[in-house]
């Protein structure tokens, strides 16, 4: 049973709440709230989107698209994180941006957000898994196992992301409690790993640092290795070179998703919302303007292009190389871990209100370990599926981005003009006066971002972005899908959601 319409009643106030809404609680609720924080942190992840998207940064507007435009970028992202925190604060559940883009504004645009999230949660893990095999295992770990990367074919590529990806299907199909130690562990290491591999570059830089390459615009556009075709725009330039930002830091509705898995849910999903990017942008800023300065020399950087890793590697010792390859591919396979949890809990939650083919298997849980089994695979697949495209990384993790970012703007937008009308009370967590000018920014900024994303070389993603919005409209309006979905429970549930929301905060009240 999936509604809980005719069963015992649940236990606990995160599962009264769910039952508040229309759910039965399924999934295993065992995450606290630095787990929740971690699983968003570990998707994030600076040492993977960091790493790979750096070139995307500086071949575009040189060191100023590190040290201005990481800032300004982020601070977009974390207005967008802001606003969907308030919202994951009223309405906790599983596949979050699509019950909030439902409730808020209508079960048509919240079935057009799941799509445009679910494609791009299974690009992220596509994405992932391939910045595992190429740079991080081709790069750092072939050479300790004595192979040749240049003997690596396509067949060893499709091998490989398809042994990983199963292998973190697995690790999730065994439970939450196993996926949450190891994310756990992944958040801890992100720091350590970082940490360790800023000092070391500072410590055998080649010569002394120059913090104004940091703030020094330079057009490197059009240069042999680098990834955006020549411009003398320079405004088209420096939003080019967010894309570094916005593919790294992305992911954190991980926080949301698994909302029915984390207790005190209301309170623990928007702080690892908030957290999650605020530690990252902070952390990324450090790591990233560290690779601008130890960097012998930019053009070269520039022309390098995913070979400038090794270059900056190449001036520590052997051993601590090693070292530091091996943790970076470590937290780089966890990362891809977080984002298959992610993925498969919406699909979880966007099959069990029959948004999807076969929606009556993908949302079975499974008796023992309370994961959505056949979920987790199906969307291992998918992805595996994903990485078969030739040019995948450019395109998959431009494309994430951007889908996901739509995915984030669409329920805000939905927030903005629900406010005050159908939308008359928020959770534990709210930006008071300030949330419609926060939901405005986040729009606009969102909007941004995803612009960003589609720029050439990516017009790829924009023709795939174009192709799926006028497939989605075909089968609702044409093939009659908006008269077959019903959506998630909403109306008379969501208000008693909302009366039940005030009756546990006046208790609290009393209490405190």
């Amino acid at each position: 049973m999936n509604r809980d319409q005719h069963g015992s009643a649940p236990q606990g106030e995160d599962e009264k709440l769910l039952h508040s809404m229309g759910y039965a609680q399924e999934l295993s609720r065992r995450m606290s709230g630095f787990s929740n924080f971690a699983i968003s942190f570990s998707i994030i992840c600076i040492l993977a989107g960091g790493i790979t998207a750096f070139p995307a940064g500086i071949s575009a507007g040189g060191g100023a698209s590190i040290g201005i435009g990481w800032p300004v970028g982020a601070l977009f992202a974390s207005i967008v994180a802001a606003a969907m925190a308030q919202i994951a604060s009223a309405y906790p559940t599983a596949g979050g941006l699509y019950h909030w883009s439902s409730i808020l504004g209508g079960k048509g645009l919240g079935w057009v957000t799941a799509w445009i999230n679910l494609l791009g949660l299974i690009f992220v893990v596509a994405s992932v898994n391939f910045g595992v095999y190429d740079p991080f295992f081709k790069t750092l770990i072939a050479p300790l196992l004595g192979i040749n990367p240049d003997h690596l074919t396509w067949t060893e590529q499709t091998l490989f992301l398809a042994g990983i990806t199963l292998s973190q299907a697995w690790l999730n199909h065994l439970g939450i409690k196993l996926t949450t130690r190891l994310t756990d562990m992944s958040g801890y290491l992100i720091f350590a790993i970082a940490l360790l591999l800023t000092v070391s570059l500072l410590a055998y830089a080649p010569g002394p640092l120059d913090f104004s390459r940091l703030f020094t615009f330079t057009n490197f556009s059009g240069v042999d290795g680098g990834t955006w075709p020549k411009t003398d725009s320079s405004l088209m330039l420096f939003l080019s070179g967010l894309l570094l930002t916005v593919y790294t830091l992305t992911g954190y509705d991980a926080s949301a998703h698994t909302s029915e898995e984390t207790h005190q849910a209301a309170h623990n999903v928007p702080k690892g919302i908030i957290r999650s990017v605020l530690w990252s942008a902070l952390f990324g800023y450090i790591l990233i303007c560290t690779f601008v300065l130890v960097l012998p020399n930019m053009q070269a950087g520039v022309k390098a292009g995913m070979g400038f890793f090794d270059l900056l590697l190449s001036s520590l010792p052997p051993a601590l190389k090693a070292l530091l390859g091996i943790g970076i591919f470590l937290v780089n396979y966890l990362c891809g871990l977080a984002c298959l949890t992610s993925t498969s809990r919406m699909m979880y939650a966007f099959a069990r209100d029959g948004g999807l083919p076969f929606s009556h298997q993908l949302k079975q849980v499974h008796p023992v370990h309370r994961t959505p089994g056949l979920a987790i695979w199906v969307s291992a697949i998918l992805a595996i599926v994903a990485t078969l495209y030739g040019d995948a990384f450019t395109v998959l993790s431009a494309g994430s981005a951007v889908f996901l970012y739509i995915s984030y703007i669409l329920p805000t937008t939905a927030g903005l003009f629900a406010e005050g009308k159908s939308w008359t009370h928020k959770g534990p967590f709210s930006l008071g006066a300030a949330s419609k000018p926060i939901a405005l920014l986040a729009t606009i900024g969102g909007a941004i971002l995803a612009f960003v994303g589609v720029q050439p070389p990516n017009e790829k993603v924009l023709y795939l972005t174009i192709a799926l919005l006028v497939v989605l409209l075909f089968f609702w309006f044409v093939l009659g899908v908006r008269k077959q979905f019903k959506g998630p429970p909403v109306g008379e549930r969501i208000q008693k959601h909302q009366a039940h929301i005030r009756e546990i905060e006046n208790a609290l009240d009393k209490t405190a």
